[in-house]
């Protein structure tokens, strides 16, 4: 059983730890973009530090379609926060690259700029970058290596969408965010329309590993076998000296 109030309070005992022993006195920044993630690791860091030491900041890429949804998070929260639209940047590199761009890089292009973003903002705000992923996403590989998928902190990564949701009720968060169906917000579908199947069922596989549909399980362990790279360490050559 999963003690939501449990995990909630040692979550925010360990965000205090770490910035008692890698940053005293450093702020969160958080990539805010108007999901339950980044909304529940915002508001753990604020009942962690307090809000005067938590820092938002909303990256449109041009049009953001679900912006009202981040600015209700921050307004909720009481953070401060910064809007720092990433599309001349993004269209600076793609206008530049001397090749046909594939749909892949060009879908994971801003995420990536939008980390670079957010340690822009980190180093010049005395701040150490919040990772905003959840177990369920990383299980699969639903994420950007080397843009949503880094940060200098990760308070949720082990902890399923499902439980993510019972935290972001404790915290008292609008149901708007916390329920907001999830969307990458680059190719236009929810997170279930491009994974194949829903978070639930992924949840109860991971946690009990139970799973009543045949394809959905071979698309899961697919999914979870090839993207493992992304959650491990750089491979370095070691040479016998």
């Amino acid at each position: 059983m999963f003690n939501a109030e449990k995990i909630k309070n040692d979550c925010v005992q360990w965000i205090r730890d770490f910035f008692e022993e890698n940053g005293k006195g450093c702020n969160a920044v958080v990539g805010i973009s108007g999901g339950k993630d980044s909304s529940i690791v915002a508001a753990l860091c604020v009942e962690a530090l307090g809000r005067d030491r938590v820092i938002g900041v909303l990256m449109p890429n041009g049009e953001q379609a679900d912006i009202d949804k981040a600015q209700l998070l921050v307004d909720t929260l009481g953070i401060k926060y910064f809007i720092i639209n990433i599309k001349d940047a993004v269209d600076g590199v793609l206008n530049q690259l001397p090749f046909e761009v594939t749909e892949q890089a060009r879908q994971n292009l801003p995420p990536r700029i939008r980390m670079s973003t957010l340690y822009a903002v980190s180093q010049c705000h005395n701040g150490r970058v919040a990772n905003t992923c959840n177990l369920s996403e990383d299980w699969v590989g639903y994420s950007t290596r080397y843009g949503d998928s880094v940060g200098d902190f990760s308070p949720c990564s082990h902890l399923t969408v499902d439980e993510m949701k019972q935290i972001g009720r404790l915290l008292g968060l609008p149901s708007e965010l916390v329920d907001k169906v999830p969307s990458d917000g680059l190719c236009g579908k929810t997170d279930e329309d491009n994974l194949g199947f829903t978070y639930a069922v992924l949840d109860r596989y991971i946690r009990t590993g139970e799973i009543d549909d045949a394809d959905a399980k071979a698309r899961i362990d697919y999914k979870h076998k090839v993207n493992l790279f992304k959650l491990q360490l750089m491979p370095a050559f070691e040479p016998e000296l």
